[in-house]
């Protein structure tokens, strides 16, 4: 369950498609037409200090492959409907989404800013306000040739930097891959319409929710920029090198990465988590509307003080 969890984690690392207004959707329509090869350098001043890492990135008629530069050799693709995660050759968890159902349950909350011209690593390019009310939420970069997203920056409620996605190779060339086989241990995630989550959390509507053999549910939330993904299990999930934090008087366990968080907490019925790439000044809304951390220890010392 925490290798799932770790999972997809790493596929939330992959650029996500944008609803915005129309000229620049047709620009990400591009996007995720184009062939190419790159390296992204993910940088973010968390809370917890600061997270980054070198990716690559490969695209292919619509689908994209991510390769961690470590020694893990997972690697994580996702396109048009699906996603995929492999490992040493074969594919170890896979599921679906529903594109054109979650297209038209996002909401238009957030406004383009003017356009600005400008070079990106020697390439013609367009640079972007995204704007959330009186807040300026991300800065896009889209290469004017192909769409392609070369940066994205984004920031929190103050205006500071929270993270950067930045190119810093690009080839658009369409890059060339090995075939790769389920393996015999693989799980596919099955999309389920039964589910105790909100259809909509602090603003992001609940775009699908999947189940697995283990007792987890996993559902998929968006806003139309930002998103995360909530997880409901039998047990406790345990989250490596975390630390703790008290958010809205509750105590969670939490962990940075580049471009992401995470929380666990315990609940009466197992555990909870929460992975997504939200600002912090976004955590507590989001958190406020799950259920809150179930203390057992508390209700023991409660029962000891009544009834000794």
């Amino acid at each position: 369950m925490r290798q799932l969890i770790a999972m997809v984690a790493a596929f939330m690392l992959l650029p996500s498609s944008v609803s915005l207004a129309a000229d620049l959707e047709e620009l990400l329509e591009e996007s995720r037409t184009a062939s190419y090869s790159a390296e992204q350098l993910i940088a973010c001043d968390t809370p917890d200090g600061s997270r980054d890492a070198l990716i690559q990135l490969q695209q292919r008629s619509g689908e994209v492959r991510y390769y961690g530069k470590s020694d893990s050799t997972a690697e994580v693709w996702t396109g048009y409907g699906n996603w995929v995660i492999e490992s040493d050759g074969s594919v170890k968890e896979s599921t679906e989404l529903d594109e054109d159902e979650a297209q038209t349950a996002i909401g238009q909350r957030y406004e383009l800013g003017p356009s600005a011209s400008t070079l990106y690593l020697g390439r013609r390019a367009d640079r972007y306000r995204l704007i959330d009310g009186d807040v300026a939420r991300a800065e896009l970069v889209i290469d004017r040739a192909t769409g392609v997203l070369l940066s994205v920056v984004t920031f929190d409620d103050s205006g500071s930097v929270y993270c950067e996605r930045n190119f810093v190779s690009f080839n658009p060339t369409e890059p060339s891959w090995n075939a790769v086989e389920s393996s015999a241990e693989s799980g596919h995630l099955v999309r389920s319409h039964d589910s105790d989550l909100p259809e909509e959390l602090a603003g992001f509507m609940r775009l699908d929710v999947y189940v697995d053999d283990a007792g987890l549910d996993f559902a998929y939330y968006s806003d139309g920029f930002f998103s995360f993904a909530v997880f409901e299990s039998e047990i406790d999930i345990v989250l490596d090198d975390a630390v703790t934090s008290e958010v809205g008087g509750h105590v969670y366990q939490r962990a940075f990465s580049p471009g992401q968080v995470t929380y666990t907490w315990p609940v009466r019925t197992g555990g909870m988590a929460l992975i997504g790439d939200l600002p912090p000044d976004m955590h507590a809304d989001v958190l406020d509307d799950l259920p809150t951390p179930y203390d057992a220890g508390f209700f023991r010392r409660l029962w000891r003080s009544l009834f000794g």
